[in-house]
């Protein structure tokens, strides 16, 4: 029982911080959770850390927004901010994603379930694109848990098969 809640509270750990630091794998760790025995049901693994890694994402997804306040080194200036050729085109991709719903949304499944392109880009476009935050977070639950329910399921499926 220690050991299931330990194996939770270090996936859920592990999910936020390769959320928000790209060279942190959560794939490599749920393989590696996987193989080394199955401490949890799959869906509780995959759940955890699907609720982690949205979690972290959606710091991504705010500070897009201007939610967020970002370390004056991150910061955009005011002048790049408001004038030129940028701020056209954001205006522009924003009205495209709004009017396409359904195009908006499919590219953010598609994104959180396969990474292409990746997720935390697409995360921080989310947000540059003031896309609600429903669908943000539905769409990002749903192809996260799908991405992490294979890689758990993987491991065991090939063992069966060879």
């Amino acid at each position: 029982m220690l050991a299931a809640i330990g194996l939770t509270s270090t996936a859920f750990g592990v999910s936020i911080l390769s959320a928000l630091l790209p060279l942190i794998s959560i794939e490599l760790f749920l393989v590696g959770a996987v193989l080394k025995g199955p401490e949890l049901p799959w869906w509780l693994l995959a759940l955890v850390v699907t609720v982690g890694q949205i979690g972290g994402k959606l710091l991504h997804y705010f500070a897009a927004r201007g939610v967020l306040r970002l370390p004056r080194l991150l910061r955009r200036t005011s002048e790049r901010k408001s004038h030129g050729r940028w701020s056209r085109r954001l205006k522009r991709f924003r009205e495209r994603c709004h009017r396409r719903p359904v195009w908006t949304n499919g590219m953010l499944l598609f994104s959180a379930a396969t990474s292409l392109p990746p997720y935390a880009a697409t995360a921080v476009t989310a947000g540059w694109a003031r896309i609600p935050l429903p669908a943000f977070i539905l769409t990002g639950l749903a192809g996260r848990f799908a991405r992490f329910t294979a890689l758990i399921l993987l491991p065991g499926t090939l063992t069966v098969w060879f």
